[in-house]
């Protein structure tokens, strides 16, 4: 049994696809998008972090992003639609616990391309690289109990309520509850893939 999370992944930026998307690494020059998805108060509704204000910090959450890739304790992929090579979110295993080999997602979606399969695409594709690739043991998804649309996206996929926590997060003057989804390696195997 493997009990290491494969860090020589990190050792090259990896370039996936799907039917539909390419996933690849975040450029400087992709920040003027990524501040008009993280703007949108419909895609920051209930993800319960600081809305960027400016380009410059888009800038900066991808610098974050590259730090964290090279220090090999995250990785986070641009989500481009093939057809019209747009950037329209992205998905990363943003936190791990290498202790446990378990990662923790993150993914965000620019709503003109809601509703349209992608993100689960994304997360299909994505998963299994956690599992076959980084050998993860488990991914874990904390969502905000009022996101019906990933709720019924991550169970969509496999994942399975594993915990509420109640009050356990402090944002913006308030404690907000948080739900905690998880995937193990073996419930993959269990459902045929």
């Amino acid at each position: 049994m493997n009990l290491k999370i494969k860090d020589t992944i990190f050792n090259d930026f990896p370039i996936l696809e799907s039917e539909r998307l390419i996933f690849r690494a975040y450029k400087k020059k992709d920040a003027p998008i990524a501040f008009a998805i993280r703007s949108d108060k419909r895609v920051m509704q209930y993800m319960d972090t600081i809305t960027p204000k400016t380009i410059e910090d888009s800038e900066k959450r991808i610098a974050d992003i590259e730090t964290s890739f090279n220090e090999k304790n995250g990785i986070t992929w641009a989500i481009v639609e093939k057809k019209s090579n747009t950037l329209i979110g992205d998905f990363g295993f943003w936190k791990f616990d290498k202790q446990n080999n378990r990662g923790e997602i993150g993914y965000i979606l620019s709503p003109s391309f809601w509703r349209l399969g992608y993100m689960k695409e994304a997360m299909n594709t994505l998963i299994r690289f956690g599992f076959n690739e980084l050998k993860l043991h488990s991914i874990e998804a904390n969502v905000n109990t009022e996101n019906e649309n990933s709720k019924r996206l991550l169970l969509s996929v496999g994942f399975k309520l594993e915990a509420h926590f109640r009050e356990n997060y402090f944002f913006e003057g308030k404690y907000l509850d948080s739900l905690i989804y998880s995937l193990l390696q073996s419930d993959l195997k269990n459902n045929g893939d």
